[in-house]
């Protein structure tokens, strides 16, 4: 059944395996292609989290797209970040987040505090 099943090496074996996902997309769960289809997705997992790392996204890059996504303006961050004066800091990189700002932002926007707690990018002033 998954005998042709084997372990991605290289970029070629990477390539193969997600053109048989592409070909199994959408098979039941439980059925042979679906059971194939499970175990192709935690094999490229694994090589994708070992050869093509992602990594978490910058503080004010998660703070601006969860704005966005949430049509919020920068009043709307006053209360997790502080006075208007602060919010700009934050968003145009001159100020870091306190542990209290990471605590709010976290609690009110749902960003994770794993990306909220890492140094901003601040060479990426605009």
């Amino acid at each position: 059944m998954m005998a042709d099943l084997k372990p991605i090496r290289n970029e070629a074996d990477y390539d193969a395996a997600l053109d048989e996902v592409g070909r199994l997309w959408g098979a039941k769960s439980g059925t042979p292609d679906g059971d194939k289809l499970d175990v192709l997705a935690t094999l490229i997992d694994a090589y994708e989290a070992k050869h093509h790392p992602i990594d978490p996204p910058d503080p004010v890059e998660a703070i601006r797209f969860r704005m966005e996504q949430q049509g919020l303006s920068r009043k709307d961050l006053e209360p997790m970040i502080g006075p208007r004066n602060r919010v700009a800091d934050v968003l145009n990189r001159k100020r870091g987040l306190s542990i209290d700002m990471i605590r709010q932002l976290h609690d009110g926007l749902g960003i994770s505090a794993e990306v909220l707690i890492r140094p901003s990018r601040m060479d990426k002033v605009a």
